[in-house]
């Protein structure tokens, strides 16, 4: 392949898209090193193209999240949503997507009402485009963040309801992603049985930033109905699956181990 930075736009095109295959196939540490390649040609190469770069770093961040390493990109992420003007289609589509990253990010560092709130305006502004662009898996994205941040309120009750309410219009991955806030939302009201004849609709393959995250709904759920020891094999095996999978600093792991504190009493791990 050329140097990124000497590409014309048919093939940075091309790029684009198989960055985009790669990160459906969870190759998520590739396809971030490319993009940062990729928005530094774009930057410093000798015909300077700003929207290519925001394409790669929008890119590159969501990898960065999708892997584990959420925290880390936060600034990154604010910067980015600062400088993404929504001045045509393209980028506010790309600000969008970035403003739901940062969301994500929001939640797993506890922030659930501002995650709410961030992933409430990409809504709206979703809402306003749906004349112009058909953004239904971004708008179920958000809604999964939603559901999340909303669980982790407490708001069980209006988590459900959302849940229960856009669940048929998602696909695929985003449909796993949006049945296990759904069992979230109904361990967090008691209904164990109900969430665990929901957790038997997770459809495999899991996309890899999913990794633990089934194994985990329904072992609150096992828990709940007093089955202790499947509950801890289940959790064991989504510790298991986020360490093969994940990054170490991914909020799953510490959801984790703290579910698994409960059931055997110990106390959390690092």
């Amino acid at each position: 392949m050329k140097p990124i930075r000497t590409t014309r736009d048919s093939t940075r095109r091309k790029i684009f898209s198989r960055l985009e295959d790669l990160f459906k196939q969870g190759e998520y540490e590739e396809v971030e090193a490319t993009a940062r390649a990729l928005a530094e040609g774009a930057r410093t190469g000798w015909r300077k193209q700003p929207l290519a770069e925001w394409q790669a770093r929008t890119l590159a961040t969501m990898a960065a999240v999708a892997h584990g390493r959420q925290a880390e990109v936060l600034g990154e992420l604010e910067t980015l949503i600062a400088e993404l003007a929504p001045v045509d289609a393209e980028m506010h589509v790309l600000r969008l997507v970035a403003r739901r990253n940062r969301a994500v990010v929001l939640a797993g560092q506890g922030r659930n009402a501002d995650a709410e709130s961030e992933a409430l305006a990409v809504l709206g502004d979703i809402a306003r485009l749906a004349h112009l662009l058909p953004l239904t898996g971004l708008e179920v994205s958000a809604l999964e963040v939603l559901v999340g941040a909303l669980c982790g309120q407490g708001r069980f009750e209006e988590a459900e309801a959302t849940a229960r309410g856009n669940l048929p219009r998602a696909a695929d991955a985003a449909a796993t992603a949006l049945r296990a806030t759904l069992v979230r939302s109904l361990n967090g009201q008691g209904k164990y049985e109900e969430a665990l004849a929901e957790s038997r609709g997770f459809a495999p393959p899991l996309a890899r930033k999913d990794s633990g995250r089934t194994d985990l709904v329904t072992a609150e759920a096992l828990l709940g109905l007093g089955r202790r020891e499947e509950a801890e094999a289940g959790v064991r095996r989504a510790l298991s699956d986020c360490e093969r999978r994940l990054h170490p600093a991914h909020p799953r792991f510490g959801e984790a181990r703290a579910l698994l504190a409960r059931i055997t009493g110990e106390r959390p791990g690092p």
